[in-house]
């Protein structure tokens, strides 16, 4: 059986890491995105775009399956933790960006992973599912309440373009540490 298999079939408490990672970044994304800096920014663009590292590095280690079911643990956990921690619509609006946005960097970082050039992958998968999660999460939460939102939007696009940039410096450190998982040609579709 492949390592690939092997981690598809292990019982989900067996990620908890970075189930854990994922909820964690998430729920302090949904708090601090309720604190503006300006009328360009809020202290959660600063803290979501790890979550896209966390996938990343889980995709590179056990393959696009075990991340997609990651990524639903971490949805749910972190939509009922950011019910209770930063209200309904702000959950709800997160939650949906969240899921949207993971799912779709973890097909194009699966897509992309056999690129020579070990940057490609995680640059790629994170500028696209952060122009998903900035367009989606704005919307639904900001939209109609009087707030900036669509410059907050913009603001938060920016620093997550700048964070997917500064982040590949983990990214690359931390893959000598984390084993890449074989190519399995069904997992991309799984």
């Amino acid at each position: 059986m492949s390592d690939r298999r092997q981690s598809a079939s292990r019982p989900l408490f067996a990620f908890w890491p970075p189930i854990a990672a994922m909820s964690i970044v998430v729920v302090v994304s949904n708090v601090a995105v309720q604190f503006p800096i300006n009328d360009w920014l809020t202290w959660g663009a600063l803290t979501y775009p790890v979550a896209f590292l966390v996938t990343d590095l889980t995709n590179r280690r056990f393959g696009a399956a075990v991340t997609r079911r990651v990524v639903y643990a971490g949805f749910a956990i972190a939509v009922a933790l950011s019910v209770w921690t930063a209200g309904p619509r702000i959950a709800l609006a997160s939650g949906s960006a969240f899921l949207a946005a993971q799912l779709l960097d973890v097909l194009i970082f699966d897509r992309l992973r056999r690129s020579e050039a070990w940057w490609r992958a995680p640059l790629a998968s994170s500028l696209s599912g952060s122009a998903l999660d900035t367009a989606l999460f704005f919307s639904l939460a900001f939209a109609g309440t009087g707030l900036p939102w669509i410059t907050w939007g913009l603001g938060d696009f920016g620093v997550k373009v700048a964070m997917a940039l500064a982040l590949l410096i983990p990214f690359r450190t931390l893959m000598r540490f984390v084993a890449t998982a074989p190519m399995n040609a069904g997992d991309s579709t799984a």
